[in-house]
């Protein structure tokens, strides 16, 4: 996502990765914690770096990465990675849905908020005759961050392939034409007209779109999983210079009540699909990953102790990993409250980071969007921030 800077013609992008209900202790483990880290997750923990098979990845002498996200591990050295850890959403509900609501409405504990923080953003830097494609929302719909009050439109995006209202028989054509003058698109004057303009707009530009076979650059290969062919289109649409500006896209399979399968099993199959799409995405991008900004979070986490099915149930502080252009990467950003049984929250990783600080910043770092009182209401930014992110030149 980002704020076009119309005098240069620049387009800084940001794609926003929903992990359902992310196990950020077995993506980011804490073997720094020792015992306590062990002792609670006896067959749900990944080994200490140089244990042998399947450790973690060190990344700081305290904390690791799993031991799949070897792409990580390289982004990370070279400081392109930023790991943000017990983070994650203050309300403190156990409920799919409203959890999911409150994280990406930026607004936890209330349910009067009816948009999205990423659409409270595009609303207040809006400029005249946006792109038809300025946000999409990868899937059969528009993710509640992406939802406004109307003035920016965002697209839910099946697949490129998919999205057509062009004709092609003569009969067809009439109907289109029809419709055409049926809506006004050509001089638009109501919501109702300029929304049909839209989706005529969007079908024309996929539509060149598809006329060209894509193929990935710089030898990114993308994994065979619905997410990974989701990041695949976000890269060509940011390729072709559409206007692009945000790409929403969601994992799910994270809810590992029973058998989590963390060095082997569902935790870490899909843990190694999200790093290598993540990885493949950003290497297709090339130099053009310079103006993209990828943030990836979770509507809440896992309990801290697993549970005796060898999984772990509904929690809540969890890890963040901001990787791309202007990322301040190769630290893990921390206030760590530690394991201890006593440092917990009740049962879960304590939170000492608000989600909405990391993403704050990115706002009026990144996007150099000065309204976070309104992107973010009732929300005040730490004294001291993160600097997750390089203010933009």
């Amino acid at each position: 996502m980002g704020r076009a800077d119309r005098g240069r013609r620049e387009i800084f992008s940001s794609a926003f990765f929903s992990a359902a209900e992310w196990t950020g202790l077995s993506a980011v483990v804490p073997y720094g914690d020792g015992a306590t880290y062990y002792d609670v997750r006896k067959n749900t923990s990944v080994p200490a770096p140089g244990t042998g098979d399947g450790a973690a990845l060190d990344l700081d002498g305290h904390f690791g990465l799993h031991p799949a996200l070897t792409q990580f591990k390289e982004f990370y050295d070279s400081k392109q990675l930023a790991v943000i850890h017990a983070t994650g959403s203050i309300d403190p509900t156990r409920s799919h849905f409203d959890a999911e609501r409150f994280m990406e409405q930026a607004a936890p504990g209330n349910k009067s908020v009816g948009t999205g923080w990423i659409a409270r953003h595009l609303e207040t830097s809006t400029n005249v005759n946006e792109p038809p494609l300025r946000a999409v929302g990868i899937g059969s719909i528009v993710q509640y961050s992406l939802r406004g009050t109307g003035l920016v439109s965002a697209l839910a995006l099946e697949s490129i392939s998919s999205f057509r209202v062009d004709a092609r028989s003569d009969e067809a054509k009439q109907i289109t034409a029809a419709l055409k003058t049926l809506y006004g698109v050509d001089a638009p004057i109501d919501v109702l007209s300029k929304q049909a303009k839209l989706v005529f707009d969007t079908s024309d530009i996929l539509k060149a779109i598809r006329k060209t076979k894509y193929e990935p650059a710089n030898g990114a290969a993308y994994p065979d999983h619905y997410f990974a062919r989701s990041l695949k289109q976000v890269a060509q649409l940011i390729k072709s210079e559409v206007g692009l500006e945000v790409a929403c896209v969601d994992i799910w399979g994270w809810d590992t009540h029973g058998s989590q399968g963390v060095l082997k099993g569902d935790f870490a199959d899909l843990i190694k699909v999200f790093g290598d799409s993540i990885a493949a995405l950003y290497k297709d991008l090339g130099d053009k990953v310079a103006n993209v900004t990828i943030v990836t979070m979770s509507e809440f986490g896992r309990c801290v102790p697993e549970n005796a099915s060898k999984g772990t149930d509904h929690g809540h502080g969890n890890a963040m990993f901001v990787l791309g252009g202007g990322v301040n990467g190769g630290k893990v950003y921390t206030d760590w409250p530690t394991l201890e049984k006593d440092k917990l929250d009740d049962v879960d990783l304590a939170i000492t980071t608000d989600q909405r600080q990391v993403l704050s910043e990115i706002v009026s770092n990144r996007l150099a969007n000065p309204m976070t009182d309104a992107i973010f209401p009732g929300f005040t930014p730490s004294a001291t921030p993160l600097n997750v992110l390089r203010p933009r030149a």
